[in-house]
């Protein structure tokens, strides 16, 4: 169709929980006035699931958990916490969530939509590490806007 946009695509490593997760994740941000990118990667080369920019500049990072099996998986979280205020596990709402750690949020999501269960802790980020982080943020988005204009199906 001429002049129209085409739309990203899942880019095939999640699962259909996961997929479904993300999307009610992303929803929930938008409810919350955050602009979020998927699969972002850190200056560490740690790759966020999800990471949310608040109009006041807050960061916010979502780590997408299908399972327990994918939670207990991933050992890697704590290392996020320096890139963002606030940290929370998504997880679906059949997951059993008492094995998600007390000092991490907790939302429990599907598609249509999310319900924070235990509100993210906050720890401010150093102002430096807060432009860093947000500059990757601006031009992330800049990158993958242009992949679409382009053509691209880039996330």
């Amino acid at each position: 169709m001429a002049g129209s946009v085409p739309l990203l695509k899942p880019d095939g490593r999640q699962s259909e929980t996961a997929l479904s997760i993300q999307r009610g994740v992303a929803r929930m941000l938008r409810d919350h006035n955050y602009a979020m990118l998927t699969e972002f990667t850190l200056a560490s080369g740690r790759r966020a699931d999800v990471i949310g920019l608040s109009p006041e500049g807050q960061i916010w990072i979502i780590e997408i958990k299908s399972s327990p099996e994918d939670y207990r998986a991933d050992g890697k979280w704590h290392e996020y916490r320096e890139y963002c205020d606030r940290f929370s596990f998504a997880v679906p709402p059949t997951m059993d969530y008492v094995i998600i750690p007390e000092e991490a949020g907790l939302i429990v999501t599907d598609q249509w939509g999310a319900e924070i269960l235990r509100a993210a802790s906050e720890h401010p980020m150093h102002a430096s590490r807060r432009k860093a982080v947000t500059h990757n943020f601006a031009r992330t988005a800049a990158l993958r806007l242009q992949a679409v204009w382009e053509g691209r199906f880039v996330l």
